[in-house]
């Protein structure tokens, strides 16, 4: 019975989604297990070197591997690959997709080789760009010069990985890819593990390798049985390759200036005070408030951008989809940003909470946390509102917009570590704690990039609403008030009881104690949003509470005989 139960489930995971509620769900439970395994990776990583130049050395040797990824593979597939090849397959031209998949494949990989063979032989120049301020000594640029060229060969195999994902989120199959996903950081896990204390910091960059090959090896019979299969064509005549390059280019210019904006501002941390630390300060609270973007944010974008990718010839369509997906986004997002503001010094010491993880780090990881937080929901809506442009076939408006905030960002991020972090330390001699709340150093950067991310989405939406008419006082901006005062409540509901019990009950030394605290905290803050969104009447509310009591039926649900979501992935 059990063994048929299980193989039961697992078929209905393995079988092509037919709806969004069936993606989100699948995508949502695959990315949880993703952010765990990452934040088991960081809190590793954390044990193992503590909070120190080392792992801040590692970190930046990241940064240039994912630069050159990003603007080559992220600005293919997120912007056309997926719909030109739905495109196809609607068609009935299935033969025609592979081998344009085939095609792009090859293209990408020798675009990407050749780029890395260029950063692999002149390391030490390009990553001169990450030591503007000389905050990293020789040793610690040679240091990271070596592990950048073993994260480069680890990216070639990621490249692959990423674009059998493509494939399979472009049939539906949401599951293998998301699970395949996750298992990269078990890979880096196994690496930091058996490794680290033979070779140090260079295990996690082997564990990159180990990780990649894990990403590809898992979807390989699924894109099989699907019926790709690698018959390279090098010709730009092979049908859907023109129209992929042709929409693919405004997307990869938007990643090129945003990923070298948070590499120049990256580079800013090179003139603060112990440079590597303050990488782990800042990419820790950079991961913690990437986690809920990333859950509700991407997969729901994710999940949504099929259909919207369908329904671009019929506008109505596409105007009720955008807007039911981004009311639930917000509303799952909002009470999550409330909840990383207020509960931020308990989050990163359950996280972090490693004995080299010192207070002081806890401290600044969590202010870092906090003006990271405030722009949560800004990066979670984002990545519909991209999509949305996309999926009409519009890449040059987000890339325009994109283009501009990024240079607010960059600006803002200079003005604070370059003209205002130097006279706050020379202030704050005289006026210690009254600073408390002023954002400094990496806090500041952080704060910089929350601006740029709220103004984004305030001018994504302006443009959007140009298009296809979406702000409507009934349908998108009443529910959203009555969300935003419902989590201003939130945010009250779970500041007293914190405050309350850490002072007067609990001994947060302990471990169990901050979990208590923060789980009692939690609860209260989430009860007082879901009573409010129901007692405010907001259809959002209604949906997941059906959602909730239909959970027991999860079969019907995968199986698309339980409908919550009316929107299908299917036509």
């Amino acid at each position: 019975m059990p063994k048929d139960f299980l193989k039961k489930g697992l078929s209905i995971l393995l079988q092509r989604q037919t709806s969004i509620l069936q993606a989100s769900l699948i995508l949502m439970g695959t990315v949880i297990f993703s952010q765990i395994l990452g934040l088991v990776r960081q809190r590793l990583l954390v044990s193992i070197f503590g909070a120190s130049d080392v792992v801040g050395v590692y970190f930046a040797s990241t940064k240039l591997p994912d630069f050159i990824f990003q603007l080559v593979i992220a600005g293919t597939l997120s912007t056309a690959f997926i719909p030109v090849f739905n495109d196809l397959m609607s068609k009935g031209r299935s033969e025609d997709a592979n081998r344009m998949a085939s095609t792009l494949l090859l293209f990408v990989f020798i675009i990407f080789g050749f780029l890395s063979l260029i950063l692999f032989i002149f390391a030490p120049v390009f990553l001169s760009i990450l030591n503007l301020g000389s905050g990293f000594s020789p040793e610690q640029m040679n240091l990271m010069a070596n592990l950048m060229r073993i994260i480069l060969v680890g990216q070639m195999l990621f490249l692959v990985a990423t674009f059998f994902s493509a494939i399979l989120q472009s049939y539906n199959h949401f599951f293998v890819s998301g699970i395949a996903a996750a298992l990269y950081n078990f890979g880096i896990i196994l690496g930091i593990l058996f490794l680290s204390s033979k070779i140090g910091i260079y295990a996690p960059a082997l564990g990159v390798i180990l990780g990649a090959l894990i990403f590809v090896i898992v979807q390989l019979p699924t894109v099989r049985n699907l019926g790709f299969s690698f018959r390279p064509r090098f010709s730009f005549k092979t049908l859907g390759v023109l129209e992929v390059s042709r929409l693919s280019w405004p997307r990869i210019l938007s990643i090129f200036v945003f990923q070298l904006g948070a590499i120049v501002t990256l580079s800013l941390i090179s003139f603060l005070p112990s440079s590597g630390r303050n990488y782990v300060i800042y990419d820790f609270a950079l991961t913690l408030s990437f986690a809920p973007t990333v859950l509700f944010g991407q997969t729901i974008a994710q999940a949504a951008f099929p259909v919207l990718s369908r329904e671009k010839e019929r506008l109505e369509e596409f105007k009720t989809t955008f807007i039911t997906s981004f009311n639930q986004m917000l509303y799952l997002i909002l009470p999550v940003s409330v909840l990383f503001l207020v509960l931020r010094i308990p989050i990163v010491r359950l996280v972090y909470g490693a004995a080299r993880f010192d207070w002081e780090a806890t401290v600044l990881t969590g202010r870092t946390l906090a003006f990271f937080s405030l722009s949560i929901f800004a990066q979670a809506l984002s990545h519909l509102v991209y999509r949305s442009f996309y999926a009409l076939h519009d890449s040059k408006t987000p890339f325009a917009i994109g283009s501009l905030t990024t240079l607010i960002m960059v600006v803002l991020s200079a003005l604070f570590v370059l003209v205002w972090d130097p006279s706050l330390r020379s202030i704050a001699l005289t006026y210690g704690d009254r600073l408390r709340l002023v954002p400094q150093g990496v806090e500041a950067i952080a704060f910089a990039f929350s601006i740029a991310s709220i103004l984004n989405l305030s001018i994504l939406l302006i443009f959007l609403h140009r298009k296809i008419n979406i702000f409507t006082k009934k349908s998108f901006f009443f529910p959203q008030i009555k969300i935003f005062v419902a989590a201003l409540f939130t945010a009250f509901a779970i500041y007293i009881p914190i405050k309350l019990l850490d002072q007067l009950v609990f001994d947060t030394t302990r471990t169990i104690n901050l979990i208590l605290l923060t789980g009692i905290s939690s609860f209260a803050g989430l009860s007082l949003y879901l009573f409010l969104t129901w007692l405010f009447d907001v259809k959002e509310a209604s949906t997941f509470l059906l959602l909730f009591k239909k959970i027991g039926n999860w079969r019907e649900i995968f199986e698309g005989k339980e409908k919550v979501f009316e929107t299908r992935t299917t036509p």
